[in-house]
């Protein structure tokens, strides 16, 4: 069972009644750093966590887990919200240290968990220099991953939940997670990024981000009337509605790409994008700011904007 015990030094552990019932948070510790990505510890009858994090961090989870009374054969889930590496990297050596979990992702994303080379290789070309604090992933045996509709639950037990909704925009097979017991939104990256207290910016990273399906999402998320939201980077936004701050964001960079790529093409969509949208008119604080550009977030933001810039202007031709 999970105690009542409050922070540790193995990984930041948020009392549940700090965040919503039945859920804390854990600190990944990604690069060792405090703040960066939240795994979400939820409690029914059964255990479950959504989005176990790096590869590098998987060390950290575990412990975390363990400390808190939750042995090999007791955690049920593994939730993902999508298979970019910050987010699924620990799943397979977490599966491995967990044997009864089973593993539970949008269909676009089981095939990468059971051979992951593709999506390894893919990542490090996005990461680059960076590549070594995510780390990779290990294989998860296919028998072991439950492959989840929109609308898929997870029934933990004892009135708590897991819904999964699809929420696509900054990745095609993005889910959001939905706790109904509490009301509790997980949004994973679908609103945005907020680290170090520091306001909420959209996450545009290559390679298939969707500003028109993003909106889209953050309109359906907003609709479910959370009582309490949290995203993946890192726990409860500051803003007093989230949704607006995300849509509007998300508005005004897609904007300002389309813009910037008609005059000038992938640079000409970057330029503009810096020039219009700011992260500094968003993001405040030099904290805040420090972790954007060590993590290489922003240079993401703007590849993926260009990238989705040309897709929206030369569509491949039909099959």
């Amino acid at each position: 069972m999970v105690s009542s015990m409050g922070h540790r030094v193995y990984g930041r552990l948020v009392p549940m009644d700090d965040f919503a019932p039945r859920i804390r948070i854990i600190d990944t510790k990604l690069g060792g750093r405090d703040g960066i990505t939240a795994c979400y510890l939820v409690q029914g009858d059964r255990v479950a966590i959504v989005d176990p994090g790096a590869q590098t961090s998987a060390q950290t989870v575990r412990d975390a887990l363990t400390a808190e009374g939750i042995g090999p054969d007791d955690l049920y889930a593994i939730v993902l919200t999508h298979i970019h590496l910050d987010h699924c990297g620990g799943t397979g050596d977490l599966a491995a240290a967990f044997p009864q979990a089973r593993v539970v992702v949008h269909g676009r994303g089981a095939r990468h968990l059971a051979d992951p080379e593709r999506l390894v290789t893919a990542s490090a070309a996005v990461y680059g220099d960076m590549a070594d604090v995510y780390g990779g992933l290990a294989a998860t045996p296919e028998e072991r991953i439950d492959v989840a509709p929109d609308d898929h639950v997870v029934d933990l037990g004892g009135g708590v939940a897991l819904r999964m909704l699809e929420t696509p925009g900054h990745a095609f097979h993005h889910m959001s997670v939905l706790e109904t017991g509490s009301g509790t939104l997980m949004a994973g990256d679908a609103l945005g990024v907020e680290l170090a207290r520091g306001g909420l910016y959209p996450s545009t990273p290559p390679a298939a981000i969707d500003v028109a399906a993003g909106r889209a999402s953050i309109a359906r998320l907003k609709g479910l009337g959370a009582a309490t939201v949290g995203v993946a980077h890192f726990a409860a936004p500051t803003a007093a509605d989230p949704f607006a701050v995300a849509d509007e964001l998300w508005g005004r960079m897609g904007d300002a790409a389309l813009a910037g790529f008609r005059e000038g093409g992938a640079e000409g969509a970057a330029a503009r994008v810096v020039a219009d949208v700011p992260m500094q008119s968003a993001v405040t604080g030099d904290a805040a700011r420090e972790l954007w550009e060590w993590l290489g977030w922003h240079r993401d933001n703007l590849d993926g904007l260009a990238a989705w810039a040309d897709r929206h202007e030369n569509p491949p031709p039909p099959k």
